[in-house]
């Protein structure tokens, strides 16, 4: 199995490429820097970039996830709930991907934003259990991602809890590999090391550790930062909406 890692300083963010070198087939998630990094690193890697992923309609940066598919003739993946004005192909909760011997089981995880996909990922040339999780703005190191950008932080944050009950329920030994690190706008008290383990953010993530739903509210709609400059035109861009106007 292939993975590499992309960490982005400006915005702050992280994308990822898998893929199966046997099978000469990859997968690109949340690429936010110039189409050709990505494309440079699938050609060292000896592999086709097959599948653009966004994990969601992101409001700090304009992905590159679109020019991507089309400059590597790939198929460029929203879940099915993405509200949005471009052509897509459509995923859904436990759909899954094959790369060869990689298989992307999608876990619908909305809070975020009401399409937010995280994305179980198996190694099956080595086990038939998931090596890691590719978790977007649901679940940082250290913290969980804003909830009000998309639909009030209320409503959000009780998405959100609902979805974390499908990260809790994964091993403590599950690797999580998210979307951003300390820096970004999208979390609070986000750690600058840029990935973990489910185990580690069960025990000292202070969000992820919260039970009961009241609580998890109260604690979501405190120290809420301002959110990204130009979020809403941001996200509107990303979605093929006419860019909304700017405050």
């Amino acid at each position: 199995m292939i993975v590499r890692r992309f960490l982005h300083t400006n915005p702050i963010g992280i994308s990822y490429l898998l893929g199966c070198a046997g099978q000469a087939t990859g997968a690109v998630i949340d690429p936010a820097d110039d189409v050709t990094t990505y494309l440079n690193a699938a050609s060292a890697a000896a592999v086709k970039i097959d599948y653009v992923i966004d994990t969601h309609i992101h409001a700090d940066h304009i992905s590159t996830g679109r020019a991507l598919a089309k400059a590597a003739d790939a198929d460029y993946v929203l879940s099915v709930d993405a509200d949005v004005g471009i052509r897509f192909k459509a995923v859904r909760d436990e759909d899954e991907l094959a790369l060869g011997n990689v298989l992307i089981k999608v876990l619908a995880t909305p809070g975020h934003t009401p399409e937010h996909i995280c994305l179980l990922v198996t190694d099956r040339s080595r086990a038939q259990e998931p090596w890691f999780v590719v978790t977007g703005h649901t679940l940082m190191v250290g913290d969980l991602g804003r909830t009000e950008l998309a639909v009030s932080a209320e409503q959000g944050a009780k998405d959100l809890f609902a979805s974390l009950r499908k990260l809790k329920a994964l091993p403590d030994y599950l690797e999580v590999f998210p979307g951003a690190y300390s820096g970004s706008v999208c979390g609070r008290r986000l750690s600058g090391n840029p990935s973990s383990t489910i185990g580690f953010e069960r025990r000292h993530n202070k969000a992820f550790g919260i039970e009961a739903e009241a609580d998890f509210i109260s604690y979501m709609l405190q120290d809420i930062p301002s959110p990204p400059q130009d979020a809403a035109k941001i996200r509107a861009t990303n979605s093929g909406r006419a860019a909304v106007p700017m405050r």
